[in-house]
């Protein structure tokens, strides 16, 4: 059952608060943001290039399409052909999400980092020895994020300054029941297709699992950072329920009540991409923090409660075996 007080809380955001628009100047910077060819992710970078980006990277699985969202972009703000790049990465692919990485680790520097793409889908399907939101959602995501925190880490020596890294998760976390942390390998007992819940419930669970992730990590890379000294920050946020294309499985009675849902409460596109670009801003206050509204906020009461430090100190020794599985050393990143 759906918390009476999280739906309120969801409720009164949808419908009542106004998210700033972003005015940091991003001039001289390189940004990527991944899945940046449709919804959150073209409207972020589209705001990255009124901002005075100096370079936006768009991270996609398509490239057609990237290179579209790129004409787009610079038809809108009038910046100039080379200030954006459309890069392949495929984030069910740990071939491609490793060569993304070596190609960014070769950039004179890296200043931030938007994790937006991601994936909800009602069918199991095993991707990369996963179910394949937690394939794309976290264990992708990650494996993404370890393997550009050498180049974030360096940029942010060289130029000192505070580099970012900010991941897009979800207030669906909140509802999140996941039953499976009560198995010996969380991620073994997500991979049982007899027991898994591929409605809401999957998508919930891969959102809670990014932000104890991000809270771990923070909480390691802040032995490196201050308010005045140069280091890496990490963030994730919620942009809230937008009008996008994400569920695009949704059929019959189920397309109807989204359909409905999104009239009534989704924001536009580009105002939850306002979101992103709060994350991807933030200082050193939201260091491993879960970000809501475009303001650092309290996650979810598994986050949050008597194990959730347990539970977050599991959920990330489990994910750092995964990933020293799939690249040896990359813990090492860290």
């Amino acid at each position: 059952m759906i918390s009476m007080g999280w739906f309120a809380s969801f409720l009164y955001s949808q419908l009542f608060v106004k998210l700033p628009s972003p005015t940091t100047d991003f001039s001289g910077q390189t940004v990527i943001v991944t899945g940046s060819n449709t919804g959150l992710g073209l409207e972020a970078a589209r705001h990255l290039s009124r901002l005075n980006a100096s370079l936006i990277i768009l991270a996609v699985r398509n490239k057609t399409k990237g290179e579209a969202a790129k004409k787009t972009i610079l038809a809108s703000t009038g910046r100039s052909d080379t200030s954006i790049e459309v890069w392949d990465l495929d984030m069910q692919s740990y071939d491609s999400i490793k060569s993304f990485c070596a190609k960014a680790n070769g950039l004179s520097r890296l200043d931030g980092v938007i994790e937006n793409a991601g994936i909800g889908t009602q069918y199991f399907k095993l991707v990369g020895g996963f179910e394949s939101t937690i394939t794309t959602n976290v264990i992708g995501t990650f494996l993404l994020a370890f393997g550009l925190l050498p180049k974030l880490r360096k940029s942010a020596t060289e130029y000192k300054t505070q580099t970012k890294l900010s991941i897009v998760a979800s207030d669906l976390h909140f509802i999140a029941k996941f039953p499976e942390r009560h198995g010996k390998d969380v991620f073994a007992s997500l991979n049982d297709e007899k027991k898994a819940d591929m409605s809401m419930e999957r998508y919930a669970v891969s959102k809670l699992l990014q932000v104890l992730i991000v809270r771990e990590l923070g909480s390691r890379l802040a032995q490196e950072s201050t308010s005045t000294l140069s280091g890496v920050i990490v963030n994730c946020i919620t942009p809230g329920a937008c009008k996008s294309d994400f569920d695009r499985e949704s059929t019959g009675v189920g397309k109807f009540i989204k359909g409905i849902m999104e009239a009534l409460l989704a924001r536009t596109t580009e105002a939850g991409s306002r979101t992103l670009l709060a994350g991807v801003a933030a200082g050193q206050e939201s260091q491993g923090s879960y970000m809501a509204n475009c303001h650092v906020a309290q996650p979810g009461p598994m986050v949050i409660g008597p194990d959730g430090k347990a539970l977050q100190k599991e959920i990330w020794q489990q994910l750092v075996r995964q990933l020293e599985i799939i690249q040896p050393g990359i813990s090492q990143n860290v």
